[in-house]
């Protein structure tokens, strides 16, 4: 117990029970002479208490050993121990220290305003994570084509960087071709400007999201709602190995065989081969004249 909470029991004694001081202090195992010092402030204590003030406004990343040091180049009586205890009064402490973000994102970016409007003209991508029945993480990046709902990739691994996201769109730019966009939030992995570069040379508009608005992001975060309800929360992964065998099961069969209710319960992939089927058709009913009972419609997504 420190002199001063002695101090104050010994007077707490006194007033409840009415003992002498002398008894109350043999109690408490208090000296006498403590209980009867009283604290004489320095004269020099409010100077000293605005210097360091000063330097602390002046330099906001100094702790008060360091003030202290400032102060006793200054030829100030100032241990560090006087220091803390004007520290703490004063109410100083060093402000906690903020990362820097690059905010690339704005609401234009969007999926309600810049909405796809065919096949591979807007991809999105994220990230979600499990972990193992180890508890190691497992990191999964997910490309989604937001006008048939394809799930293009679906990549598990321990840890994915900047340069494996590179590496996997090539991959998919290569069996199937470039879209005119990709959308994503403003993950570090995303923003990195080896991706930007990468990106503007094989001329692909990155659509960033406001950033803290991840309905921006819309057809991504509904992706990954299915894949933890149907696939994450239902598996019980044993390593990485397992994780990407589960992981290319359910995305073929989310692909070719799950019914999606934005596509009138058609699965993506039957719904995608609807839309190739049915471009190739648009030049040559230019040279027909059409019957007034013909109509003439081309599969559209609904809404979600």
């Amino acid at each position: 117990m420190s002199p001063s909470r002695k101090r104050a029991a010994v007077c707490g004694l006194r007033e409840k029970f009415a003992v002498s001081e002398r008894r109350a202090c043999k109690i408490v195992n208090q000296p006498r002479s403590s209980q009867r010092y009283e604290l004489q402030p320095r004269d020099d204590e409010p100077k000293l208490a605005a210097r360091m003030r000063e330097l602390a406004c002046r330099r906001p990343r100094f702790g008060y050993r360091r003030i202290a040091a400032l102060l006793r180049a200054e030829a100030w009586r100032a241990s560090d121990t006087r220091v803390f205890r004007l520290w703490r009064r004063e109410g100083l402490k060093v402000p906690q220290k903020k990362r820097k973000h690059r905010r690339l994102g704005r609401s234009e970016n969007g999926c309600h305003r810049r909405r796809a409007e065919r096949k591979d003209h807007v991809w999105c991508w994220d990230f979600v994570f499990d972990r193992t029945t180890s508890g190691s993480m497992l990191k999964w990046l997910s490309i989604v084509d937001e006008y048939t709902r394809e799930c293009l990739a679906l990549k598990v691994d321990r840890s994915i960087t900047s340069e494996d996201v590179i590496d996997s769109l090539a991959e998919l730019f290569a069996m199937r071709g470039v879209p005119q966009c990709i959308r994503s939030d403003n993950g570090p992995e995303f923003i990195a400007q080896a991706i930007r570069r990468w990106l503007a040379q094989v001329d692909v508009e990155a659509l960033y999201i406001e950033p803290g608005s991840p309905w921006e992001n819309g057809y991504a975060e509904s992706f990954h709602s299915r894949v933890r309800d149907e696939f994450l929360a239902l598996e019980i992964f044993d390593n990485l190995g397992s994780a990407r065998e589960l992981t290319a099961a359910w995305k073929q069969d989310y692909n070719h065989h799950r019914p999606h209710g934005s596509l009138g319960y058609r699965s993506p992939a039957q719904f995608a081969a609807a839309c190739a089927a049915s471009a190739p058709a648009a030049p040559a009913l230019q040279q027909h004249t059409l019957r007034d009972d013909q109509e003439v419609s081309f599969p559209q997504p609904v809404p979600s």
